[in-house]
């Protein structure tokens, strides 16, 4: 059963993301790249000889970054400026920010003065990411990417170490794909708590190390027998699940994440690269270009309702909860177009507003509870 004893060491790793970044460099003696949400381009970072750093906020009292950020502004956002202002970003080498929605284009310029020891590479994906045009685009600012990286490291980075790096991650992402599958079948092990915790311990360590870990959490759970759990299984979406306590009370009222569609989840893993591409650049490009219903990639047919029916029937769904980042414009903006859809199917769905800070989570279980009662 030693496989549980991982899973308890990559829960206490996501629980404490501070002192995991810095076992992380001490055992690989690599330098850290920190990486924003979402679509960073993390295996230019990797091929540099660098561990990418997912920056995906975290709960704490902002009382700096108000200089820079309205309250308005999601709270990820903001404890990222907060963590930064304070210096708690200080041992990056640099960090990279995509460039997804209105806060993200301030916060390129933000950081540069929140944390002026490190340096910030901003990086912008075009809209029209499947056309030609688009995919010439991406390719071009992911060469851009590494050449400012080569710059801020002092060393040049290679198309074979790319390539390396590319399938490393290819292998992180099919590992992925089959431990979302198989810890929906063992939700008396994986729980939703840890099911969030396993994934996000991820971001905070040497990808290669951290795929080990889980493919051995998946062997060990496909060596288990059929638990026969009577929970209600849904499919969750939005940025992240988070607060932790949120999870908490899904536990409590035994509801198991069948499946999901979140930026800290299937939206990291779930599009497979191209075979019939060589050049990596290209299959970089190509991955953004064939992601579907991702909130943060434009998508002229809204093809994110009918995908959420769809996981949530493949997977044997009751029902789909929604995760709103308070604040998440491009979140919000999808919303009532899903919503629609979701309803029409008869789909039940359940919509809950989230943020980073939260401390008073009672509204949240009467919701929760109310929803697995009316599932019964």
């Amino acid at each position: 059963m030693s496989y549980l004893n991982t899973i308890e060491k990559l829960c206490a790793a996501a629980l404490h993301p501070g002192k995991t970044i810095v076992n992380t460099k001490k055992e690989t003696g690599k330098e850290l790249v920190g990486c924003f949400p979402i679509h960073t381009p993390e295996e230019i970072v990797y091929a540099a000889g660098c561990v990418p750093i997912g920056m995906w906020g975290g709960r704490t009292e902002i009382q700096l970054a108000d200089k820079y950020l309205q309250s308005f502004c999601c709270s990820i956002m903001r404890a990222n400026v907060e963590f930064a202002m304070r210096g708690t970003y200080d041992m990056l080498k640099a960090v990279i920010i995509p460039t997804f929605c209105d806060t993200m284009k301030c916060i390129v310029e933000n950081m540069k003065l929140a944390m002026p020891k490190v340096p910030t590479i901003a990086m912008a994906y075009p809209q029209h990411r499947t056309l030609q045009a688009g995919m010439e685009y991406t390719v071009s600012e992911i060469k851009r990417v590494r050449h400012e990286l080569e710059l801020i490291l002092g060393k040049i980075i290679t198309e074979n170490q790319i390539e390396e790096a590319f399938s490393i991650y290819e292998k992180y992402r099919r590992t992925m794909r089959r431990f979302s599958e198989t810890s929906a079948e063992h939700p008396e092990i994986i729980t939703a708590r840890k099911r969030h915790l396993l994934i996000k311990a991820g971001q905070f360590m040497d990808k290669a190390i951290y795929t080990e870990m889980i493919e051995e959490i998946i062997q060990g759970l496909e060596g288990e027998p059929s638990s026969g759990y009577q929970g209600t299984r849904v499919v969750v979406t939005g940025l992240l699940s988070e607060p932790i306590e949120m999870l908490d009370i899904f536990d409590e009222n035994q509801i198991t994440i069948a499946a999901d569609d979140l930026s800290l989840g299937s939206r990291l893993w779930r599009t497979q690269a191209r075979k019939d591409v060589t050049d990596v650049f290209q299959k970089m490009a190509y991955r953004v270009a064939d992601q579907e219903g991702d909130t943060f990639l434009y998508d002229p047919e809204k093809k994110k309702g009918q995908m959420l029916i769809d996981m949530a029937e493949e997977c044997r769904a009751d029902g789909i909860v929604v995760l709103m980042m308070k604040f998440c414009d491009p979140e919000e903006y999808d919303y009532p177009i899903y919503k629609e859809e979701v309803e029409a199917a008869s789909v039940p769905m359940l919509y809950l507003e989230i943020d980073q800070q939260l401390t008073s989570f009672e509204q949240i279980r009467t919701r929760v509870q109310s929803f697995t009662e009316m599932l019964l």
